[in-house]
């Protein structure tokens, strides 16, 4: 699995950056990385679509899944029977965002160890023949050492994810009867989102602040920054017809 991993992912984001590098040296390690994110994230785009879809179109049912967990609360066999028929119905998986997050996720890691071991010094022994080698990387970016923590990166980095847990729990369907077993879901779900709000920036803030290296926190922010943008765009809320 380890072997798996570094070839199919570590090996050729490790290269990738590079690339970028040589073309790029201008711009140092901090352009290379910004690159390296939107690239990736390009590639990645399918997948976050696919994820994208399937949140929209369970936000769309939710107010009628409410409704059949309220009728048939004291039934969970009947009620996952209803819910499946739902499901099919309106040809939804609720599962389908499962694989692209997982995907993501693997990218993620080998992008973090890409970039651990990329900030500075070059590991010869992982370019591939075709990549040349530049000895090293400048890894001073707007004033920041990106090889080593930087704590303005990290507080735009927690910025930018709370903004983003921010908007991932503003579109919410109709709240259920208050006292309803659904109205309890929602009243726990809510209690979750809010410490996920409150826990995930504060958490980002502090790693950021202690421990990783700035080359990592600006791929985090960068990334965080262009799935912000995409979620404002594809998850806009329909205008109303009068």
């Amino acid at each position: 699995m380890g072997e798996l991993f570094f070839t199919l992912l570590y090996q050729p984001l490790y290269n990738l950056l590079i690339v970028i590098y040589n073309f790029l040296p201008w711009g140092g390690a901090g352009l290379a990385i910004i690159v390296l994110t939107i690239i990736v994230k390009g590639l990645l785009l399918p997948l976050t679509f696919k994820s994208l879809k399937a949140q929209k179109e369970l936000q769309e049912i939710q107010p009628k899944i409410a409704e059949i967990k309220e009728q048939y609360k004291d039934d969970i066999e009947v009620m996952a029977k209803e819910l499946m028929a739902v499901y099919k119905t309106h040809n939804v998986n609720p599962f389908a965002s499962c694989l692209p997050t997982i995907v993501q996720l693997f990218v993620f890691l080998a992008l973090y160890q890409a970039l651990s071991a990329g900030i500075g010094t070059i590991n010869s022994e992982f370019l591939y023949s075709a990549v040349a080698n530049p000895g090293t990387m400048n890894h001073i970016f707007l004033g920041i050492d990106l090889g080593k923590v930087s704590i303005p990166l990290a507080i735009l980095a927690a910025l930018m994810q709370y903004l983003q847990a921010k908007q991932m729990i503003t579109r919410r369907p109709p709240k259920a009867a208050q006292g309803s077993s659904a109205s309890l879901d929602e009243d726990m779900a809510a209690s979750m989102n809010k410490m996920l709000v409150t826990f995930l920036p504060l958490m980002m803030l502090v790693i950021g602040s202690t421990t990783l290296a700035g080359g990592l926190t600006l791929y985090i922010f960068v990334s965080t920054l262009f799935t912000y943008a995409l979620y404002s765009v594809f998850l806009r809320p329909k205008p109303t017809v009068k």
